[in-house]
């Protein structure tokens, strides 16, 4: 297999796994499938594949002592560039499970942050971050006035 057929399929292997987080979050089958960790036994695995056919000495030195000259060397050969965005496909659904979990157990909103997270992991996670703590207050709030009122 080519470096870029392995890169179409990472790239195609993640999308159901955005699809029935983002569009279908409370579906029992999204919640089973969410269970698993196999998307990312399959993708860690092509990862550890790719990495360690991409290193060479120089490349082991490179990133041995991170310059970013050399970093943008490395990352300049296909292979190298392939096995950084599985890297990015795997952390960033990675994290997009845990947005997606943390929503399902509190009721905070997560279909932007999903969103941000499957095109741009740490904007994502950002963005969940900050809505989480904006629900929060307000439940704070709505909760120290249902106090308020009830002690009326």
């Amino acid at each position: 297999m080519t470096i870029s057929l392995l890169f179409n399929i990472a790239n195609v292997f993640v999308l159901p796994f955005w699809t029935l987080m983002i569009l279908l979050p409370n579906w029992g089958v999204t919640r089973r499938v969410m269970e698993s960790y196999l998307p990312f036994v399959g993708l860690a695995v092509l990862y550890i594949y790719l990495f360690v056919s991409s290193i060479t000495p120089e490349s082991a030195a490179a990133l041995s002592n991170p310059q970013l000259a050399d970093i943008a060397r490395f990352f300049g050969d296909e292979k190298a560039a392939a096995t950084g965005w599985i890297h990015f496909l795997v952390m960033d659904l990675f994290v997009g499970r845990w947005i997606y979990w943390e929503g399902q157990r509190s009721g905070v909103w997560t279909v932007h942050s999903l969103a941000l997270c499957l095109f741009a992991g740490p904007m994502g996670l950002l963005s969940h971050i900050l809505t989480a703590w904006i629900s929060q207050q307000f439940s704070s709030s709505s909760d120290a006035e249902s106090k308020t009122v009830s002690q009326s």
